[in-house]
């Protein structure tokens, strides 16, 4: 695997069970964390699990894809909100309904009040819980009676088996949903729909397209909130770009015309991989079909913008924002900051922040997270303390990602007894570790060289019901290389492949980053041709781990040749990139180079972290 390094792409292997969400509970304040007198607490693998396996929970719930939420339906708050019976219900169904939603102690069973109700109107009643998401309870209880009173033929029905399988699916019986409409004779498109939306809600993104070819397949024409559907689950995905391409001509061929959302869900596709150009296009095309861009098309170009670390155009499009009366949020703000931090800019990052106060606008956990994060980065321990200890005061509570950038401040250097302290926080603040939180302890005892560590906590994190998905076997990846144990990464990597799971741009980073630190450079080029040619576009980290490869392999001219380009900007004018001639140069005592990129963080006024001025040292000492 190694020596071909081929990442095949197959969209029909089986997806594994979604992923544990975890709770957002109220939390109350806690003072920023100091460092223990206590003696060092290190991994201990009964320590880190809970009692009982995590259960799958959010904390909240969006609208449903392609579609807006309908208030006259019951709205979305639950059963505090009033609900006003549909109309077209005949006055035995309304009495059923009536029943179904009442307490149970005082009506009949399920079973006995659909069988006084004539079948004609049972479709109505169905319908009419599905859409009611305050009782799952009852619309369950519904769909299995009245599968009880008639068979499936009662489900198969045109008009009950796409509820049938919303209703199920909410129950998160997501395998009786689906095998209900694979036994159905004619499913039509708002069915298969139905499903395709419960794996996407699900997290179940390979299960999801197999529903879509299969209906395809099948004959049946997709809808325009089908084809939504799929193009969301595209972007989280993280499908090449001229597969989204391939679907929106698909699409078009069908006679379905594009929506506002289809045009939003086009530009996040473009986020993961930081394809701007191509937003802006589709940007372009949605003004041009005369839908005008709300707050989430805006947003999402920022991001996209942001990811591209094409700063002056993200800034343009929030002057944009802003002319066309659509006011920025915290949402749009997090995202410059975001994007700022990534590339290091970390005083306009700050800026920013005042901006947005400025405005009225109250920085959230995001904020704070992604600015403890980016000081973390680059080594600046005290602000980035300081930043937690504002947070707090400000009263706003960390959430589970604050939890986990702090879990990687302390542990990234070693510092486990303040790691395992803010895992006991984590804990007694009603979180459950999630999949980054042991993602993140995996990176952590990678970077420190543990192996033995890596490889208790990715058992005990599979004893704690977390099944791996990609973001787990890229940290696995990173620690194994990190570790010296380049054979057993680059196995994990044929894991994850065979596994069924889609390489990113992240996968592939931590395969270069493993093949940079054995020198393997040639292998590093040639995994560099295939990401061209399966449409991902290098980024820095990608082009900073091949400099890195050419350094640890002495190879000065090819170092010297990709130096030119990045200074001719033939290779996108990346601030971490110069940061990383600094460091290369440094390591092969090549002074006058890491002079002149030092030189060119300064013009470009960098941040500059502790490994470029140690590096810097070093010049001056010669």
């Amino acid at each position: 695997m190694a020596e071909t390094l081929a990442l095949p792409l197959p969209l029909r292997a089986p997806a594994p069970p979604p992923r544990p969400t975890i709770p957002n509970p109220n939390i109350t304040q806690r003072q920023p964390h100091t460092p223990s007198s206590s003696p060092p607490r290190l991994f201990s693998p009964t320590s880190l699990l809970s009692t009982s396996r995590p259960t799958p929970t959010s904390s909240s719930r969006k609208p449903r894809l392609g579609r807006p939420l309908d208030p006259s339906r019951g709205g979305t708050s639950g059963d505090d909100q009033p609900w006003h019976l549909p109309p077209s219900l005949s006055l035995h169904a309304r009495r059923a309904l009536l029943a179904l939603l009442a307490d149970p102690a005082e009506h009949a069973s399920p079973r006995d009040i659909l069988s006084a109700l004539p079948e004609a109107d049972l479709a109505a009643v169905v319908n009419a819980l599905a859409s009611r998401r305050g009782h799952p309870g009852a619309a369950l209880a519904a769909v299995r009676a009245a599968r009880d009173l008639h068979g499936d033929r009662a489900l198969h029905h045109p008009r009950v088996l796409p509820a049938a399988v919303r209703v199920l699916a909410r129950a998160g019986r997501l395998a009786e949903a689906s095998a209900l409409l694979e036994a159905a004779p004619a499913p039509d498109a708002s069915a298969y729909t139905a499903l395709l939306s419960a794996f996407s809600r699900a997290g179940r993104f390979r299960d999801a397209v197999n529903v879509f070819r299969r209906m395809v397949d099948g004959g049946v024409r997709p809808a325009l909130v089908t084809y939504n559907v799929v193009l969301h689950v595209y972007s989280k995905m993280a499908v090449p770009w001229k597969e989204v391409v391939s679907l929106v001509d698909s699409m078009k061929g069908d006679g379905v015309a594009m929506d506002r959302y289809t045009y939003n869900t086009l530009i996040s596709c473009c986020r993961r991989r930081g394809l701007y150009r191509e937003a802006s296009q589709v940007f372009d095309e949605m003004r041009a079909a005369e839908f005008e861009p709300d707050k989430v098309t805006f947003n999402s170009l920022i991001d996209v913008y942001g990811k591209a670390r094409r700063h002056e155009d993200a800034i343009g499009v929030l002057k944009e924002m802003e002319n066309a009366g659509c006011p920025p949020s915290v949402v749009t703000y997090n995202s410059l900051i975001s994007a700022y931090v990534k590339d290091g800019l970390l005083e306009e990052a700050v800026e920013l922040k005042q901006e947005m106060e400025l405005k009225g606008i109250k920085p959230d956990v995001v904020t704070y997270t992604t600015l403890i994060s980016g000081l973390d980065r680059t080594g600046k321990i005290d602000a980035a303390v300081e930043t937690y200890t504002e947070m707090m005061r400000n009263g706003c509570s960390p959430n589970l990602c604050t939890y986990n950038a702090l879990i990687k401040l302390h542990g990234v250097r070693g510092k486990f007894t303040e790691m395992m302290a803010v895992f006991d926080e984590l804990r007694a603040s009603g979180y459950v570790p999630d999949v980054v939180t042991w993602n993140t302890l995996l990176a952590v005892f990678g970077q420190n060289g543990l192996d033995s560590e890596v490889s208790g906590v990715f058992k005990e994190m599979k004893k704690a019901g977390y099944i791996p998905e990609r973001d787990t076997y890229v940290s696995l990846i990173s620690s194994y290389s990190r570790c010296g144990l380049f054979d057993q990464a680059m196995e994990i990597y044929k894991r994850m492949i065979e596994a069924g799971i889609y390489p990113d741009i992240s996968t592939y980073n931590a395969v270069l980053s493993a093949l940079a630190r054995g020198g393997r450079w040639e292998q590093a080029e040639k995994l560099f041709a295939e990401m061209e040619d399966r449409d991902f576009k290098p980024d820095e980290l990608s082009y900073s781990s091949l400099l890195h490869a050419y350094a640890n392999a002495k190879k000065l001219e090819k170092m010297k040749a990709l130096s030119e380009d990045i200074y001719a900007e033939r290779i996108e004018p990346h601030n971490w990139l110069v940061k990383t001639l600094v460091l290369v140069n440094n390591k092969v005592n090549n002074l006058a180079e890491t002079e002149k990129a030092f030189q060119e963080l300064r013009r470009r006024r960098c941040s500059l972290d502790i490994n470029v001025l140690n590096a810097m040292v070093k010049v001056d000492a010669n």
